[in-house]
């Protein structure tokens, strides 16, 4: 898990109301432009946002902290998850389930992967700029994660012992301890919040 991802919110009908074969073109050309933050854009509590007016004002971008746009804390969170679900209570398990597989965890069966694309966005994949974890969560779907956020978060401080228990360092481990591992979470939900709060929609990219 070598690859770096930039994590987007957007307005959805902006994106859809771009022609299906130019959408991946416009969006990745969008997300890595060279003019944020230092070319008039807002930086805010993690958040990077183009300058008011300009023509990327559809979408803002989220960098987690001390990630260094890596994906691999984002893969540990789901190995620790992994590790921590089946001391989870259901109230906890069932609804972070959910919101984790929709975002970076392959689910529950060993055999199937879970997706994170939904369909009739990206016609076709093949103009990804780099291989890689993708997500595209339209606002319906990104309502429906917030839900299951908002129903487990309560719940979350009554892992901090068995993750201590069970999902200790490994090598190149990025994610340690039960504060990493929450602090990601949390992040995630701030993205996903921020863009239930806006209507719009959730893409990650890798890079």
């Amino acid at each position: 898990m070598g690859v770096d991802i930039t994590v987007l919110v957007a307005d959805w009908a902006h994106v859809m109301d771009l022609a299906p074969e130019d959408r991946l073109r416009v969006v990745q050309e969008s997300a890595y432009a060279d003019d944020d933050p230092d070319g008039g854009g807002d930086v805010v509590d993690g958040w990077v946002w183009p300058a008011a007016g300009s023509e990327r004002a559809w979408l803002g971008r989220y960098e987690f902290p001390g990630t260094l746009g890596s994906y691999k804390p984002h893969f540990w969170a789901a190995e620790g998850w992994e590790k921590v679900r089946g001391a989870a209570g259901g109230g906890v398990r069932a609804p972070l389930d959910e919101f984790l597989e929709g975002l970076i965890w392959w689910g529950p069966q060993a055999d199937v992967d879970a997706e994170q694309v939904d369909p009739g966005v990206f016609p076709s994949l093949e103009d990804l700029w780099r291989p890689g974890p993708l997500i595209v969560r339209s606002p319906a779907t990104v309502a429906r994660l917030r839900r299951r956020w908002h129903e487990a978060a309560p719940g979350l401080e009554g892992l901090r012992v068995p993750y201590a228990e069970l999902a200790g360092r490994e090598p190149g481990q990025w994610v340690a301890g039960f504060e990493e591992f929450a602090g990601l979470l949390t992040g995630w939900a701030e993205v996903v919040d921020e863009a239930e709060q806006r209507g719009w929609g959730l893409i990650g990219l890798p890079i």
